[in-house]
């Protein structure tokens, strides 16, 4: 009985530190702009505007515009936007969410953002990565028709599902989300 009390209060207390970390991502728009300042002055500015490979500030490192650079947890702005199954469509209830993203990114001294679209682990890697890319590229579409953002200043790319924030539950909804990053 002992062993199983132990076992139920280990899991409420991983559920804890999982609300902890959703809510973390409901940043104000002055946290979001701190983060994605903090983005460009720390090393990330790996895409030229004309597209072609940078080199990441401090190591040397030859990177493409559409590659994914992950994050501390503490400097990532993500923003979890539900899509029906199988779909990449952003219905109307999600852009909302966006709207907050969509001012900061016109209010910050951020020449180019990478939109990174992330899913769970349900299906297979091909399909997600498929799916990740699908999403990513409509709340580009969304930011750039909808908010008013120029398309040159903004990069979609999917990553499927090779960086979940729930690692140890990759079929978790947190790990479906769209992440932005500040590249120059």
């Amino acid at each position: 009985m002992k062993r199983v009390m132990l076992l139920v209060v280990m899991a409420l207390a991983m559920m804890s530190a999982t609300s902890f970390s959703l809510a973390a991502q409901e940043l104000t728009a002055e946290e979001i702009a701190a983060r994605l300042l903090l983005q460009k002055t720390r090393g990330l500015v790996i895409a030229p505007a004309d597209g072609t490979a940078a080199t990441v500030a401090g190591e040397g490192t030859a990177v493409t515009p559409a590659e994914y650079v992950p994050l501390n947890a503490d400097e990532q702005v993500n923003i979890r936007i539900s899509f029906e199954f199988d779909s990449a469509a952003l219905s109307a209830s999600e852009k909302p969410k966006l709207q907050t993203m969509c001012e900061v990114m016109k209010s910050v001294d951020v020449n180019i953002f990478k939109i990174v679209g992330h899913t769970d682990a349900s299906g297979t890697a091909e399909y997600n990565q498929r799916l990740s890319k699908l999403r990513a590229e409509e709340v580009k579409r969304f930011m750039v028709e909808d908010c008013g953002v120029s398309g040159d200043r903004l990069q979609a790319v999917g990553v499927g599902e090779e960086f979940p924030v729930d690692a140890a539950d990759p079929r978790s909804d947190q790990n479906r989300r769209v992440e932005f990053q500040a590249l120059s």
